[in-house]
This record gives C-alpha cells, structure tokens and sequence, in this order.
C-alpha cells in the first residue's frame, strides 16, 4: 500500500497557516502579550526559511536516493497500517532526538544546526531559520536505521515533516506553560530552555515531539530563569549567507591551522567550541565552570550564615 496522500504537500500547506500565526503573533506582542519582534531579525529568518525551501528541493534528491537505495536491504516489509503509523512515529522522533543532540555534540553536524539557533529573539519567526545545508551533511544518516528496519520510505518522511510542522508551534514566548501536557510533549516552555544561551540550559530539551526522550536520557531541564536567546558568540550580522555559512567557513579557518590528525579530527567531529590548546570553550566546560562556580559560591553563603 502507497502513501495515502501526497507527503510532499504536509509542508507546502501549512506555510499559509505559518503565515497567519506569525503575524497573530506579532500583533499580540505589540498590544502588550509576552514576546519580542525585532523587523530586521524576523526579515533574517523568513530568508533562511526560503533559501532553506530552495536547498531542499535542490538536494533532497540525494536523501531520497539513499533511502530508497537502503530500502533494498530493509529487515521487514512493513505496511501501512496503524500499528505501523504509531511504531514509526515513536521511532521517526527518537532518531530526531538522537540527530538533533548530537548536532549539538559534534561540530560537522552543528555547522548546519547552529543556523536555527543564531537569532537573539524567540518567536515564530525563529522556527522557520532553517539550515540550506542539512542535506549536503548528511544529517539524514539518522533516519537511515529506520529504512533498514523496513518502514516505508513515505511514512519517514511523512512522520518527519509533522514534527517539523509541531515544532513551528513551539517557538514562542506568548505562551506559557500547559500543564500535564508537559510531562509528554515538547512545549514552548521546554524549548525555550533549549534555545537558551544560560549555562544552566545549556545541553537540554533536545526534543521533536515527545519530551519523553530527554526525561529518559537525562537532558532534561526545567524552564525557571528567564532564557536568553541566541548562539555563545552572537554573529553581529543578519546577512542570510554568513548566517548560513560561517560556521562551514571556521571549520576551513580552522582546518587550515591544523597541524595534526588529531586537531583535524577535533575541528571537524569534535564538540562545538573545541579547540587544542583549550583556548576556547565547550558548552559542556560553559557548564561545568557554571556549577563549579555556584557550588563555591554555596559553600561562602554557608560559611557565613
């Protein structure tokens, strides 16, 4: 049994209702709702949103291509049934969960990612600042164990398109937190966590639909403090190419001083931030010099009460 409708149209019809949100949004903010708009910032991300449109129609053909090649060599020979649709879609959102830490955790992949985070503002505009790279990375490879199982080709990416559909809807400070919903869903709440430059937030809520998978893997936090948006060194431009490029363009500055296989290996696959002689930070050291500092700073309080 084929798809039973067109995958490819899940995206292309609810760009209108992007539309309408985004500017429901935008109004609300304006007459006093919680939330920023900045007109240039917004600009910057509807532009990596089309140029991400235009890339993807440019090089998709390569995931489908190892996809269908893959599916070849699949396991099982599963239908399109609703036992199948509810597995895929518990499996479609942990490999998300698996790409999306590890394009935090290793830096070939966060050339692409970083482009999402890169706005210093939180709405839902934001979502739609998407990588024109993703593609060209092979950041598809994680959904590739899926193909193998035996899961159609069109239910994966049928399943992958909803959850980038959900997580439009969840970048904005309009709305607050939504009860019970927030012990099984990704919400606004835990993705401004995830979007967040405090070290505190740093390394967490690496969710697509379901928070299940952080509570599981222990990369969960809770929303308190006010989150401050945006990428550890900000970029200072809303230029869309150096947004969508000039972390491909510090890995080559960085490749070209590299004077091992180890610094090779580091610059590209190691951590964002990694460098060999310590002079520039890791998240995970951001964090731990973080902890290190409130345990000290605990420890006068104590002392002097």
């Amino acid at each position: 049994m084929d798809a039973p409708f067109d995958i490819s149209l899940i995206i292309t019809l609810a760009v209108p209702l992007f539309v309408v949100l985004i500017i429901a949004e935008a109004v609300a903010v304006r007459l006093g709702a919680r939330g920023r708009y900045d007109a240039q910032d917004a600009a910057a991300s509807l532009a990596m949103g089309l140029g991400n449109r235009v890339a993807g129609l440019l090089t998709v053909g390569i995931k489908l291509g190892v996809f269908l090649a893959l599916s070849q060599f699949a396991l099982f020979d599963i239908p399109w049934a609703w036992w199948s649709l509810v597995l895929c879609f518990l499996a479609e959102d942990l490999a998300y969960y698996w790409f999306h830490r590890t394009a935090h955790e290793r830096r070939w992949f966060w050339a692409s990612h970083v482009v999402h985070h890169s706005s210093q503002h939180y709405n839902l505009t934001t979502a739609l600042r998407q990588t024109w790279t993703g593609d060209l990375s092979a950041s598809f490879v994680f959904w590739a164990p899926l193909i193998l199982i035996g899961f159609p080709v069109e239910m994966v990416l049928m399943f992958s398109a909803f959850s980038l559909v959900y997580q439009f809807f969840i970048h904005t400070e309009t709305i607050d937190r939504l009860g019970p919903l927030e012990w099984v869903l990704n919400t606004p709440s835990h993705h401004r966590v995830h979007h967040a430059t405090n070290p505190k937030y740093l390394d967490a809520n690496y969710a697509g639909v379901l928070i299940v998978w952080d509570r599981l893997f222990g990369t969960f936090i809770q929303e308190e403090e006010r989150p401050s948006y945006g990428i550890i060194s900000n970029l200072g431009t809303l230029n869309p190419f150096r947004i969508a490029f000039h972390e491909w363009a510090g890995i080559a500055r960085d490749l070209l001083s590299a004077r091992s296989l180890r610094e090779i290996g580091g610059y590209v696959f190691g951590p964002p931030g990694w460098s060999p002689d310590g002079s520039r930070k890791t998240s995970a050291q951001i964090k731990a010099a973080w902890k290190a500092r409130r345990q000290v700073g605990t420890a006068l309080e104590g002392r002097r009460s």
